[in-house]
C-alpha cells in the first residue's frame, strides 16, 4: 500500500459504476464502508450518486425533489498510478461491492474501464451543483434585488435573504404567483448587475 506521501503524488479520475436500478444509495454507503474496513482510502476517495435538486410549481407552490439523473450508476473518484487506471485492489473492492453490476466502459474478462474525460466530470459536477470552478466572489448584501439567470426561476428577479459565501449560495425570495417564494440560488445562477 502506498504511504501518504505517495498519495498526494498520485493521479485521480472518476469511474462510472453500474448498479441495480434504486439500489445507488445501498452501494454508496456499503462502499463508503467497505472502503474504510478494507484500507482503501488511499486509492478510492469520493463516491456520488449523481442527483440534482429540482424545483417545480404545482398549486402555487414551490416543491423541492431530488431526482436522480443516472438511475443504476454510481460515480467513484480513485486513485490511477497504473498509466491512467486503478489498480487491482481498487477495482476488485468496487466490483465485489453487493449491488454492483460493473464499471461502464469495461470490457469484460476482468479487463478495466476507461475513466471519464475531463470535461465530462465537470458537467456532471455542474449538474449536481458541486463546480470545480474557483469560487466565485461577489459583492452581495442582504436585500439587493438580484436576476436569476438559470433554473426554474430563469428571467426571474428576486431579494436576498442569506449569503452563504463558503457554499457560494444566496437565499433570495422570489414572488410566484403574488406570493414570495424562498429559493437557493448559486452564486453562479445570478446576476447582481440590474
Amino acid at each position: 500500500m502506498p504511504d501518504k506521501a505517495m498519495t498526494e503524488e498520485i493521479e485521480k479520475a472518476w469511474f462510472v459504476v453500474h448498479t441495480y436500478s434504486g439500489y445507488e444509495h445501498k452501494v454508496q454507503a456499503n462502499l463508503e464502508s467497505r472502503t474504510q474496513t478494507m484500507g482503501m482510502a488511499n486509492q478510492i476517495f469520493r463516491i456520488l450518486v449523481p442527483e440534482q435538486e429540482v424545483s417545480t410549481v404545482q398549486d402555487g407552490e414551490v416543491k423541492t425533489s431530488i431526482e436522480n439523473d443516472f438511475p443504476g450508476y454510481v460515480l467513484v473518484e480513485m486513485a490511477t498510478p497504473q498509466e491512467g487506471n486503478m489498480t487491482d485492489e481498487a477495482w476488485y473492492v468496487v466490483r465485489n461491492t453487493p449491488g454492483v453490476t460493473g464499471f461502464l466502459g469495461s470490457h469484460g474478462a476482468g479487463s478495466k474501464p476507461n475513466s471519464l474525460l475531463p470535461e465530462e466530470v465537470d458537467l456532471l459536477m455542474k449538474r449536481m451543483g458541486m463546480t470545480g470552478q474557483a469560487k466565485v466572489d461577489l459583492d452581495l448584501e442582504v436585500g439587493q434585488t438580484i436576476k436569476i439567470v438559470a433554473g426554474p426561476f430563469n428571467g426571474m428577479e428576486g431579494i436576498v435573504r442569506a449569503i452563504d459565501h463558503e457554499k457560494q449560495e444566496v437565499e433570495a425570495t422570489v414572488e410566484v404567483f403574488g406570493r414570495e417564494t424562498p429559493t437557493e440560488l448559486g452564486f453562479n445562477d445570478i446576476d447582481t448587475n440590474i
